[in-house]
């Protein structure tokens, strides 16, 4: 390298010599910055994810609620988890959530726009509610969400033909409409009287919104419950003139205990009856011609069945006339063949000091002379277009369906009772079927309806102008139309399925779905052929006995098959359970009764209700209380004279006068009940 010295123009060069080169390499000094350049660089930018990981995190929090990308879980105070629901229908974007408030907000899932929330809300220092929506933006895709149920013991939903106390589901169900259905006939779906509302031992509930087109199913193996909103393949239909977009909401409540928030739901989202039955149909049993006679009922059958009654010393609040009495299905008139003198038969009824209630239904055969005028009126339900009547089959036949959102033809069902009860002096009507599965899959209303079960609402209404001795088996939302209602019936078996065994589980959950004025199916069942424990057509001896001391501690009793088809022995029996039912039953039913107007809460108690910590206490399905005060524990098994009792924590006195003082919960082992006893003890 050379050094040149500046000089003028025409200078010379002088002092050029080589200069001398560094003996070090700086190459490596500037790696080593750049490096360190770059990991001060990585380290910052890995501190603003971990900044923003902390804040995505807490933006996904609100109260107890941990929402991610697939779910979300619930704990409860002392954080524990009691509550999880994962999302089958998409994956949330969490970059489109935001947080306002109390308020998660999430604008679309990994593949499409949608409208998700949850609310939180606290309604009361000891209850913590979740709003939780998922609003699907286009047509036809289902919203599905899984409820993971292994946590605790579920309780509600519908009754079922296999009732379990608590829920117990088997296999595997892809998602199918939530609505009523007769399961008698249809034994796989669910039951005529449901709510979509279910109730944890954790102290946990859920209540499906009534706008929702739900759908239910489950997989016992991943122990989940699919909660589907669906408008695709099925009866539910969206609002005139909107695109059929599904929508899943739906709240989450948790509390301190099963017993308070069940307590907090109930007041808050269930109706209520406003105003208690007839008094005497607590008191006295109801006596129906069904399981006895079938449709083979006469004049002289009523009026010997009644004569009876009256000999064996027995008191009867009402005697109900079921099938069949018309000479057609939809006709209004007694056969006058079977009936030759129908006037002169209720009087007589009457001056014997019998009320008589009529079975009633909502369809009208082909061969109906009424069937014409309502094809003509447009009354019936209607095939989709709405052109032409819907022909449906039920168990008596083929015929229209009366459209109960009509205006006209609820008018025209109501001139019909008015006319029997001016007529005949009819005290009210036994309501049969009005599940949605007698309608056709896809169907047209003269008003529209978004849910099948509003049919069944629509229908239970009938009921309302005769609900001091009315009898329904069928309700949705349904609970103000304050009349008894009555589970399907029963067959003449032991067990759980539509059995002996499946009565207190049954009751438990119309109870927990806010009916509380029950009416159990006829002692000792229906007698159906082939669906009945005994060597001949009644039921077996020991089975009707048994069915006959559980009875009367219901709500209200209902005999059909008369004990003194038994003998005397059971007649003394039938005699004694009678006097018990009236006497120490139906003052505390009726007391409590009143209550419902206001509470809600269920005559007929789960255990739990007042051993809200207790495990045992929350599987137990063979024992109930009436009130907080009296605790019953009949005998289920054929062949038993003894059975292990539970009894909770406190003062008790057993109804052969013993006295249990105790501070913890005791099994009384094989605790001794004889044939003609039943084991219930009181709080002292």
């Amino acid at each position: 390298m050379y050094q040149v010295v500046p000089g003028g123009a025409g200078g010379t060069i002088t002092d050029v010599i080589p200069k001398q080169k560094h003996t070090k390499d700086t190459r490596p000094l500037v790696g080593a910055g750049v490096i360190g350049l770059l990991l001060v660089i990585a380290a910052v930018t890995a501190w603003c994810y971990y900044i923003a990981s902390l804040r995505k995190a807490e933006l996904l929090k609100t109260q107890l609620l941990d929402l991610n990308k697939d779910g979300y879980i619930i704990r409860n105070q002392g954080g524990s988890i009691v509550f999880r629901m994962d999302f089958r229908s998409g994956t949330l974007d969490l970059d489109s959530c935001s947080k306002e408030e109390e308020i998660l907000r999430c604008e679309r899932t990994t593949d499409r726009k949608l409208k998700f929330f949850i609310k939180t809300v606290r309604p009361k220092d000891t209850v913590q509610c979740y709003r939780v929506r998922w609003e699907e933006l286009v047509p036809d895709i289902p919203v599905e969400h899984a409820m993971t149920y292994k946590f605790a013991h579920w309780y509600g939903g519908a009754v079922s033909a296999i009732q379990h106390w608590p829920i117990s589901l088997s296999g595997q169900q892809a998602p199918k409409p939530f609505v009523t259905s007769d399961i008698y006939s249809n034994r796989d779906e669910f039951g005529g009287i449901l709510e979509s509302y279910w109730l944890s031992s954790n102290a946990t509930a859920i209540k499906i919104n009534n706008s929702v087109p739900f759908h239910l199913g489950w997989n016992d193996t991943e122990k989940t419950m699919y909660f589907q909103a669906r408008y695709h393949d099925t009866p539910f239909k969206p609002n005139l003139g909107e695109a059929p977009c599904a929508e899943l909401s739906y709240r989450v409540c948790v509390g301190s205990d099963v017993t308070s928030i069940h307590k907090y739901m109930v007041r808050r989202y269930f109706n209520k009856p406003y105003k208690v039955p007839a008094k005497v149909m607590f008191e006295h049993p109801l006596w129906s011609t069904w399981a006895l006679h079938k449709r083979d009922i006469d004049q002289e059958k009523l009026l010997t069945y009644a004569a009876n009654i009256r000999k064996y010393n027995f008191n009867c609040s009402h005697l109900e006339l079921d099938d069949r009495y018309t000479k057609h299905y939809g006709d209004f008139e007694f056969d006058p063949v079977k009936f030759p003198n129908a006037s002169e038969m209720f009087q007589k009824l009457k001056s014997d000091g019998f009320l008589v209630s009529l079975w009633i239904h909502p369809f009208v055969n082909y061969d109906s002379e009424n069937f014409h005028n309502l094809v003509e009126r447009g009354l019936f339900v209607r095939e989709p277009t709405g052109r032409l009547p819907a022909l449906v089959h039920w168990w008596n036949g083929i015929g229209g369906i009366l459209d109960f959102t009509n205006p006209e033809a609820r008018d025209w069902f109501a001139s019909q009772l008015r006319s029997l009860r001016s007529k005949y002096g009819v005290s009210s009507f036994k309501f049969d079927a009005g599940e949605t599965n007698y309608l056709p899959w896809k169907f047209s209303t003269k008003n529209h309806i978004r849910d099948p079960s509003f049919f069944t609402r629509r229908y239970t209404e009938m009921a309302l102008h005769y609900n001091d001795r009315a009898e329904l088996r069928s309700g949705y939302q349904s609970q103000n139309i304050s009349c008894f209602f009555r589970p399907i019936d029963r067959d003449s078996v032991w067990g759980y399925e539509l059995g002996l065994k499946s009565l207190i589980p049954t009751v438990l959950t119309i109870s927990i779905l806010g009916y509380q004025f029950i009416l159990p199916d006829m002692i000792g069942g229906n007698a159906y052929l082939n669906h009945t424990s005994g060597e001949r057509a009644l039921p077996d001896k020991e089975l009707y006995i048994r069915w006959l001391e559980l009875s009367a501690f219901m709500p209200s009793m209902q005999f059909s098959i008369p004990p003194w088809e038994y003998g005397n022995e059971v007649v003394e029996i039938a005699r004694k359970y009678t006097a018990i039912h009236e006497s120490i039953v139906a003052p505390r039913v009726l007391e409590l009764a009143g209550e419902v107007l206001d509470t809600g809460d269920p005559i007929i108690r789960p255990l739990w209700w007042i051993a809200t910590g207790d495990e045992t206490a929350y599987k137990i399905d063979s024992q109930f209380l009436i009130g907080d005060d009296l605790m019953v524990a009949p005998v289920l098994e054929p062949g038993k004279q003894e059975r292990d009792i539970y009894l909770p924590a406190g003062h008790w006195r057993s109804y052969k006068g013993e006295r249990f003082d105790i501070k913890e919960a005791l099994h009384l082992t094989d605790y001794p009940v004889d044939l003609d006893e039943i084991a219930y003890f009181v709080w002292v």
